[in-house]
């Protein structure tokens, strides 16, 4: 069967950042920068992502490209004879499915506080009642139930069209919606009355502020939400590299989509921080343990405080939902292909079967928050201890994987072999200098983020 193909590099661009922005640009990377030491902390995420993120991205895109298959069987087509590279399927299809266990859910609750907005309900709840609400809301395993469903089967549905017909031009559309609203919302926060103290301390590096919060432990948060935030190490990236042509060098496409996922992030900031500082006094929760409540209770109390509140708040968790859906999507798209590629089954078949399958999936997490809240291993809920596998285990032992196979000519696939591809077409060329730092020190870098993530 012919391998599909995007119709254009925009769309491949959008799609690929699209798998990379989600939840954790827009929520996580605003609070944890304001409890890590503010401009100091977003000085050394990308500092990070630069280290990290473009050289990791580009082993994924190269492989992709290269085998014109998923990670799957992408190592199983690169590998030499005798070689166990193809054990990686096991951590990239299992770590899609993980991934997209606790994802679908925390999507749905986007859905439901969407409603809310719309319909102006919250807005009828005094700011003490907002964390009642959202324990009550997401501890309702039937509405749990539903709000997920309603995730799995738009998006599969979406991807069983096909690549060009479902899955690029909805997400085009969706990218571009979610990028008009940032930008709006950015805009109005930008007009508040303290936004100009929010946004100093956001853009301002301060010592003070990283004095206060410990060097290592801002180093250790930076490096940890920038190479997370880009949902590298289970092949989700590298699927998309499988559907492009040879006409552009990778180097430039993973800084472009690297820079889309920034830019994300950064805007976010702009959003949240006038408004914290406005009605919030300042950022007060803590970024060492926040969490989806932040979001559904902090910042819809500073929503439900604002003029014209409702409608901000309807704009933000719809702007959420598409962050959120646009790395569903992307996920299931990689799915998708693991089934085309081991089997002879049909879209619309691999669609069925695999809705099944992640409604019974998803399920421990639905209850994690209800019936099965008493359920802890390891001091940790089903759903936390579902991100920390995937987070702390699986993406880094996946990068550790991608950056080793493409750099040891003796026991992978080769630095030779990566350069060629890397820098087959038109654009940036990937140094063949940084051979050295990518057999020997990013590993390294990797290799302490995955320990850092047990010692905290």
């Amino acid at each position: 069967m012919q391998r599909e193909k995007f119709s254009s590099r925009l769309g491949f661009l959008l799609i690929s950042a699209g798998c990379s922005i989600g939840l954790g640009n827009v929520y996580r990377f605003p609070i944890t920068t304001g409890g890590y030491g503010g401009a100091i902390f977003v000085l050394m995420y990308i500092a990070f992502l630069i280290l990290l993120g473009i050289p990791i991205m580009t082993a994924e895109l190269a492989v992709g490209r290269a085998s014109q298959k998923s990670v799957a069987t992408s190592f199983d087509v690169l590998e030499k004879p005798g070689q166990k590279w193809h054990m990686m399927k096991y951590i990239g299809i299992g770590g899609n499915y993980l991934l997209m266990m606790f994802y679908t859910v925390i999507s749905g609750w986007m859905i439901i506080y969407f409603i809310k907005y719309l319909t102006g309900s919250i807005m009828r709840v005094p700011p003490e009642g907002l964390g009642a609400l959202f324990g009550a809301t997401v501890s309702n395993p039937v509405t749990g139930v539903i709000s997920t469903a309603v995730v799995i089967i738009l998006c599969f549905g979406i991807c069983s069209m096909g690549l060009q017909k479902g899955v690029e031009k909805i997400t085009k559309v969706m990218m571009v919606l979610l990028l008009a609203l940032m930008m709006g919302l950015a805009v109005y926060s930008c007009t508040l009355s303290n936004a100009a103290e929010g946004l100093r301390f956001y853009l301002v590096p301060s010592l003070e502020n990283i004095k206060r919060a410990g060097v290592m432990t801002v180093m250790s948060s930076a490096m940890g939400q920038a190479f997370f935030s880009l949902s590298i190490g289970i092949g989700a990236i590298a699927i998309f590299g499988s559907y492009i042509d040879k006409e552009r060098r990778l180097l430039g496409e993973a800084i472009t989509i690297i820079s889309l996922d920034t830019l994300v992030a950064l805007v976010s900031g702009i959003i949240v921080f006038p408004a914290c500082f406005t009605y919030n006094h300042g950022v007060t929760a803590d970024a060492g343990t926040v969490g989806a409540g932040f979001l559904f209770t902090t910042l819809s109390s500073i929503f439900n405080a604002m003029p014209g509140g409702r409608i901000v708040g309807t704009l933000f968790f719809l702007f959420m939902i598409f962050a959120a859906l646009s790395t569903v999507i992307a996920v299931f798209e990689n799915i998708m292909s693991f089934w085309l590629e081991l089997t002879d089954l049909k879209r619309g078949n691999i669609a069925l079967i695999n809705i099944g399958l992640m409604m019974i999936l998803t399920l421990p997490a639905v209850f994690g928050n209800s019936i099965w809240s008493a359920v802890m291993i390891g001091g940790k809920g089903i759903m936390d201890l579902e991100d920390f596998i995937i987070s702390n285990n699986m993406l880094p032992v996946g990068a550790l994987v991608y950056v080793t196979f493409c750099s040891w000519s003796k026991y992978g696939w080769g630095w030779d072999r990566f350069i060629e591809e890397t820098n087959t077409g038109k654009g940036l060329r990937f140094p063949r200098a940084l051979e050295f730092y990518c057999k020997f020190i990013l590993p390294v870098i990797v290799f302490v983020l995955f320990i850092s993530g047990y010692i905290k």
